[in-house]
């Protein structure tokens, strides 16, 4: 069940011009074909991925998925967080829907890089949560920037977008940025004894739409 909700921000950034399309190529994969689209930043060289199914260029209401980088749960599956769950789920979506894009964004640990979400892990073993251990590291909350998925839709001609998250903070960054998000699609995933607690934190403290406890429903069903 979607969620048709938006936010009603009117868009007050200057688009960025700081990306080249580098790259393209269709690549192979389980799901099937994925037309794989290489956007190089010119200011330092960091490249991000747009993973396109289906035609999208002038279409509204395209699904997407805003997806930054998460080495240690995409590569070397750890169970800290729901990272790779989301990655499959949002190409599954795409792959069975017929269209869509997956935009993959290197903004390792909501932005502060690999060594300092090792290092944020450490403190999280000592009892901090995951927003404690980045101020004590000297980070904000979430330093990730939506400019550059903005600009990677609009050069696919992307004219409006039914966004794959539980994040607001995305939905309201797509829309500042001038993307239309037509409606939100929840990204469920499964939780796990070791990820828990960082999916509950991020509710409580950033107002991330996660549905999946199910003692929050027998909560709400005694309540509502």
């Amino acid at each position: 069940m979607s969620d048709t909700r938006s936010p009603q921000v009117l868009p007050t950034r200057k688009h960025t011009q700081h990306l080249e399309r580098f790259s393209e190529a269709d690549i192979p994969t389980g799901r099937g074909s994925l037309r794989t689209i290489v956007f190089r930043d010119k200011r330092n060289g960091r490249e991000h991925v747009a993973l396109v199914v289906g035609q999208v260029s002038g279409h509204e209401g395209v699904p997407v998925r805003i997806h930054s980088e998460c080495l240690t749960s995409e590569v070397f599956g750890s169970l800290k967080c729901d990272c790779r769950e989301q990655l499959d789920r949002s190409l599954d979506f795409i792959t069975q829907a017929g269209q869509g894009v997956v935009l993959y964004l290197r903004q390792e640990g909501r932005g502060i890089g690999l060594g300092n979400k090792i290092k944020a892990y450490a403190l999280q073993s000592k009892g901090l949560d995951t927003y404690e251990a980045n101020r004590q590291l000297g980070f904000a909350d979430d330093l990730r920037t939506y400019d550059i998925a903005a600009e990677m839709l609009r050069s696919l001609d992307v004219r409006s977008v039914d966004l794959m998250t539980n994040n607001p903070l995305k939905i309201a960054g797509m829309v500042e940025e001038g993307i239309p998000v037509r409606r939100r699609i929840p990204s469920r995933t499964e939780h796990n004894p070791h990820n828990v607690d960082y999916l509950r934190t991020k509710r409580e403290r950033t107002g991330h739409l996660i549905e999946l406890f199910a003692e929050d429903d027998d909560t709400e069903a005694k309540t509502g």
